[in-house]
């Protein structure tokens, strides 16, 4: 049994409710999509990575246990601050056991790439969510580039053993969708490859990867393809280097806090260095445009990536319309813009959320089911979700939460303004992303109770 499938053995409801205002300043966690990528391209570097403002969230450590299981040297040396000194490309030992990624879809797909480029193999396991979710479109350009997939479940889902190549292949990809772990994935693997490993995306995904291969020394060109697409060209077997990586404040954590901010009448909350690359800040954008007042200042940069502080206050949301095409740059925050809009004057129409289905719970059914049962109406039309608002939320019910850590934050959220309210079965998942997040909002005045 993992550590996850013991936390659900024994859930954590919580109770939300409505009690005032919510003001402060915070810094939410540090990026979780950095925090992976700054241990596995560490561990893939020759020399000394130092990281600061890691995410110390189980999904990021087990990020962490599995690159030392791989050979690499990791140790914590402070709060949020991390050395690593990597074994360079191509260069991962033969673990000892299986790797063990929790609840992390994330860790465990991108890991799947950078061992598919490497002479080795290894098992990949996960918590009960995690092997139900799908890791065939993973699988398959890594075996275009010559490793092979061992024993699995069906449909490739976990656990599964991983060969990696004795001589990967360069290869052009087309992603059949606008996935950063697919292209991630292959990135990954293309490091070890002779050549040029190309990924074309119609439809642009995160570019965190990109840039942080950059920073770490890499050469590649990343091109526009179509009108959304982009093209990115990997030239192999280069020689990374150990670098600083300074992680900004994760959007997708913010994003609970900020919908908080905005829904509860009175709230003004400042929050300091967050994300803003373009491909991450999709909910801030739909959230303009429902009239949220999100003012930016200090705007900076660190290893490629934008950051800023942003001060957020309660507002008049109304419904809009949020385009398929946005999507990419908002995947994860559909789920608590679902209880903004709840909250919200007039219709909000969601489109194009297949992604949602293969996260880690069928998270469109999940989040229409957390507004139904609190007496907002709700409808899933195909992919779209389509909330109808009316400026305030009933509230009242009990909120299944599938062993989700977002779904978990974003019915507490709605129960801070709800009018009656909200309670959730379990909090335990919470620590995968948001360690802090209870003590953090009740810092800043929300209330919870068992």
């Amino acid at each position: 049994m993992t550590h996850s499938d013991r936390l659900a053995a024994h859930p954590t409801p919580l109770e939300s409710r409505s009690r005032g205002s919510l003001t402060g300043k915070v810094r939410v966690p540090g990026d979780k999509s950095i925090s992976h990528r700054a241990l596995i391209l560490g561990a893939l570097s020759v020399g000394q990575t130092t990281i600061s403002g890691l995410l110390e969230g189980e999904d990021v450590l087990n990020t962490a246990k599995s690159m030392q299981a791989l050979g690499a040297k990791i140790e914590r040396t402070g709060p949020f601050a991390w050395q690593v000194r990597g074994v360079g490309v191509a260069g991962f030992a033969q673990p000892a056991g299986p790797l063990d990624f929790g609840n992390s879809g994330t860790g465990c797909r991108l890991v799947m790439g950078a061992v598919a480029g490497c002479p080795i193999s290894a098992v990949f396991d996960g918590d009960a969510s995690l092997r139900s979710r799908p890791m065939r479109r993973i699988l398959d350009p890594l075996e275009l580039m010559g490793a092979r997939t061992g024993e699995a479940k069906e449909g490739g889902r976990l656990p599964l053993t991983l060969y990696g190549a004795r001589d990967p292949v360069p290869i052009l990809y087309r992603t059949p969708v606008a996935s950063a772990q697919i292209k991630s994935a292959v990135l990954l693997a293309g490091l070890a490859a002779p050549g040029v490993t190309t990924v074309i995306e119609q439809e642009a995904s995160r570019d965190h990867t990109e840039l942080m291969l950059k920073h770490f020394g890499a050469q590649i060109v990343s091109t526009n393809e179509g009108s959304h697409g982009r093209k990115i060209a990997l030239t192999g077997q280069p020689e990374l280097h150990g670098a600083d990586v300074v992680v900004p404040a994760d959007p997708s954590s913010a994003a609970f806090p900020i919908v908080a901010a905005l829904i509860v009448e009175g709230s003004d909350i400042v929050f300091s260095d967050v994300m803003t690359n373009p491909l991450r800040t999709g909910l801030f954008t739909t959230l303009r445009e429902m009239g949220a007042s999100i003012e930016e200042s200090d705007v900076r940069g660190d290893a490629g990536e934008p950051m800023a502080t942003l001060r957020v206050r309660a507002s008049k949301l109304r419904g809009v319309e949020v385009p398929p095409e946005r999507a990419p740059s908002m995947i994860d925050e559909y789920l608590v813009l679902a209880v903004a809009a709840a909250f919200a004057e007039g219709t909000t129409i969601m489109r194009g959320l297949q992604e949602l289905r293969v996260k880690e719970s069928d998270r469109l059914e999940a989040t229409a089911e957390m507004l139904r049962v609190n007496g907002v109406k709700v409808e899933v039309a195909g992919d779209d979700l389509i909330v109808e608002g009316r400026g305030h939320v009933p509230g009242g019910g009990l909120v299944a939460t599938h062993m989700d850590h977002r779904i978990a934050m974003s019915a507490l959220v709605m129960g801070l303004a709800a009018d009656k309210p909200v309670k959730i079965d379990d909090t335990s998942f919470i620590a995968t992303s948001f360690p802090d997040f209870i003590p953090m909002m009740r810092g800043l005045g929300a209330e919870f109770s068992s």
